[in-house]
């Protein structure tokens, strides 16, 4: 949920399958645009980051990780909805555990105040410009670009 006038510590998680990343789609009602990002949240006071995504996994899609390993830290300035917001974005790659369970299907994400729909996208898809990936900057990051 965004806050204004605070800067949001989150964490996010980058599945990656045969070119593919697991993430949800969004909607943003000021722009009409499509979003995808990948899955995670807040992180609670006292949570590691690592910690975070493993309780957002489960919560969201009742999954459990492996191969946790941290890629970077985003700084995520952006507008959703006309309001504008501010994240610190710890960046973690995992595996899902059980994998054949969620290979090549669209999964339902709960959320608190919504259901969003997770999938499979190719990252080609990213890299051309077809799909919008955020934050901003993780494509980058994900190529082994510098962070932002």
């Amino acid at each position: 949920m965004l806050s204004q006038r605070r800067v949001r510590p989150v964490a996010i998680c980058v599945i990656e399958d045969e070119a593919k990343l697991f993430v949800f789609e969004a909607y943003d009602p000021e722009t009409g645009g499509v979003y995808y990002r990948p899955l995670g949240g807040e992180i609670e006071f006292g949570e590691l980051g690592a910690d975070c995504i493993i309780r957002e996994l489960r919560e969201e899609i009742g999954a459990e990780l492996t191969d946790v390993t941290y890629l970077g830290l985003i700084e995520n300035r952006f507008s959703l909805a006309g309001v504008e917001a501010h994240e610190l974005v710890l960046v973690y790659q995992a595996r899902l555990l059980d994998m054949h369970r969620y290979k090549g299907c669209t999964v339902e994400v709960q959320e608190e105040m919504e259901t969003l729909e997770a999938r499979w996208i190719s990252q080609v898809e990213f890299e051309s410009g077809a799909a919008r990936l955020v934050p901003e900057g993780l494509l980058e990051l994900l190529e082994g670009g510098d962070d932002k």
